[in-house]
This record gives structure tokens, sequence and C-alpha cells, in this order.
């Protein structure tokens, strides 16, 4: 057997763990494994016609090749962000002008077949995409077309729905929790209002959890529109009740207020996905502006992302790698490993595509007061999924 592997979106810590755990398991049955540099992006970019075009873009791997790579952070093999069911005119290789089926409906070219015809021209006898939802959304399209796969969630997020948990929600949080207790000193030092931007695109889990823990004051989440007014008083009212004299607020890059949208940077990434990130400058002028408070912003972006994974996504990481060779060995392809009330577990590859993982707001969250609020801990997952 010939094993291929990828990393596609965003990097986490833990994707190298999950790597050697591959490498490992596929080694002990006889079988080679090559990782695909750049996830989608280097499937999209490899020319059957000029081999040389693919040479940096194929990666054997071996145990030796992979000892210590668990201790890293991002991943050995490269990412990118790269949807090969819709890519836009711009970002065609030119050795597929001509040849790309295009798709009226998305105004984008299908580079499908493209990506078939590589994976098959190495020979290459199963898939282990590691992604995002976006990512795994093109790996159940390759299933679906009828190439073996078994996909790995991964995501900052930890918003794939099928699955309990992705890699590297646990370092995401433990590393927000740190930098807001950090931030703190410099709240506290100034006599001020901080107001502290995670990630959390749909799902406003990482900052709720993340705010939890780190007892801030008050978090914003996507799931629910909050009103400025009422937040700007109640913020004001944190510092007026705290005897050093200072606040902290906790917000998700996705939340956005009443009767307003979600806030972008500018710009977009290829697979047409505009980038977000700006609601804590967004809501520190409002205060700034019509409170005249002294309000400080920081947004933790991709210090989440960087160093080391803790030791719960490096367990969770090298697990989901053993699954995914277990399953291939058992001729189980067209899955996603997953964690299901604690237990880990399989889903269909497209589960991915049939629903959006948010918090349960009801159970979580007091949306009157933008706080966190557990109705009844009994029975819940030990992550508060």
């Amino acid at each position: 057997m010939k094993i291929g592997v990828l990393t596609s979106g965003g990097d986490v810590p833990g994707l190298n763990a999950c790597i050697r755990a591959i490498v490992e398991d596929a080694e002990e049955r006889g079988w080679t494994v090559i990782g695909l540099r750049r996830g989608w992006h280097g499937l999209l970019h490899y020319n059957p016609d000029d081999l040389s075009s693919g040479e940096e873009l194929i990666v054997p791997l071996s145990k030796t090749s992979v000892i210590g790579i668990e201790n890293r952070g991002g991943t050995i093999l490269h990412t990118a962000r790269v949807n090969p069911k819709r890519i836009a005119k711009q970002d065609l290789p030119d050795f597929l002008i001509g040849k790309a089926q295009f798709d009226m409906s998305t105004d984008r070219y299908d580079c499908t077949q493209h990506v078939l015809s590589v994976l098959e021209q190495l020979e290459i006898d199963a898939l282990i995409p590691i992604g995002g939802d976006g990512s795994l959304r093109f790996a159940a399209h390759l299933h679906d077309a009828g190439f073996p796969i078994v996909s790995v969630p991964k995501t900052m997020d930890n918003d794939v729905f099928g699955t309990d948990y992705c890699i590297g929600f646990s370092t995401c949080v433990t590393r927000s929790v740190d930098s807001v207790n950090t931030i703190r000193t410099s709240a506290d030092s100034h006599e001020r209002i901080g107001i502290i931007e995670l990630f959390g695109r749909h799902s406003g889990e990482p900052a709720l959890i993340s705010g939890y823990v780190a007892s801030a004051d008050r978090v914003l989440i996507p799931e629910v529109p909050f009103n400025l007014a009422r937040f700007a008083e109640q913020i004001q009212q944190d510092r007026r009740d705290n005897p050093r004299n200072y606040s902290l607020a906790v917000v998700a890059e996705g939340a956005f207020p009443d009767g307003g949208s979600i806030v972008y940077e500018g710009g977009k990434d290829m697979t047409g996905q505009s980038r977000l990130g700006g609601v804590a400058r967004l809501i520190a002028a409002e205060l700034r502006q019509t409170y005249g408070l002294d309000v400080f912003t920081q947004s933790l972006a991709y210090l989440l992302r960087s160093g080391e994974p803790d030791a719960l996504d490096k367990l969770v990481a090298s697990s989901f790698g053993h699954m995914a060779i277990q399953l291939i060995a058992r001729k189980q392809t067209g899955f996603m490993t997953a964690i299901k009330d604690g237990n880990y577990d399989i889903v269909d590859a497209g589960r991915c595509m049939q629903g959006t993982k948010t918090v349960d707001v009801d159970q979580m969250y007091d949306t009157q007061s933008y706080r966190p609020r557990l109705k009844d801990v009994l029975g819940m997952p030990m992550f508060l999924y």
C-alpha cells in the first residue's frame, strides 16, 4: 500500500503529531507513505506532463524522518487554503488553462479531475487529508468521485460538523487563557478596559471556553448579536466593581452587533473566503468616541496557531493518525475520524457538509449579560462541547 498524506487550510499545533502516527503505523504494516506538500495547492500545481514540477511537492516519509516532529508546531508538509473545486481564473495553473472544467454556477474552475489524475499517476492507494471544514469538504468530494480517503479534522475553531473535537482546539484554549491572563496585568496597571479578539468565524466556542476559564468579564460570540450600548454599560460597570479599576472582554472574530454585520479586515483567500478581523477595534472605537473610555485592543490571531501543541492535542492527533491507518487496513475508507461523547469514533466523510457546529446558547450562554453560564454541568463532556 502507498499512502498519501497532506495538510490543508490554516496550520494548528498537533498536525505533526498526526503525521508521525500515520507514518509509524503504516511502516509497521510494510506500507510506504509520501507527504504531499502545500495540501490541495500542491496537487493542483503538479503537472503530470512535467515530472520535475512535482519534485518539491513530494516528500517520502519514514519513521526516521519523522522522529521528534510531534513536538514542533505547524506542519512539516506546509499548507495552503485552496479548494480545487473552486479555482478562480487568476489562480489556475498555466498548464490547466483550456483543460479545467468551468463551473458557470460559481464562476470558477473545477479541477477535481486533475487532482484525481495526479493521485493516480503517483500510484497512491489511499489519501489522508488533515484539514478543517473547507478542506474536508473537498476530501468528501474526492470520495464521492471514487477515490479512497480517510479524513482527519483539525481547526482552532473546533467547528467541523460531525466531531466533538478537532486537532488544535485544546492548544488554542490553553494559549488564549495564558494570553488573557498575561494581558490582564497591563489592563490592571493602567486601569483600562481591554478587548481581546480570538478565533471563531461561525462558532464562539474558542472565545466562550477561553473567557470562561480566564474569568473574562464579558464574552461576545457569533451566535448572539450584541447590543453595543448594553455591552458598553456592562463593561464600564465591571470596571467600577473591580477594586483594581479595570475590566476585560473576550470577543470572537465573527461576533457582530445588532443590526450590523461581520467585520472583515479586507481581501480574500484563494478559496474566495473573506478574511475576518477587526470587531475588537470597532467596539473599542465606539467605546472611545461615544463614552470617552480608555480602551485598548489585542488580536491574538497567529499567536494561538504557533508553537508546540499541548499534551491533549498531541494525544488526540496521534490517536487520529493511528485510527486513519487502521481504517484503511480494514478497507473502511470514506470516513472521518471523530470524537463523540468523549469516545473515539468515525463518521461519514461527508458529515462535515451536513450542518454547522455552533455553541449551544441555551445551555452555555447568558444572552443578556454576555457571559458563559453552564445551566447543568452534570452529564456534559469534559470539554463542554
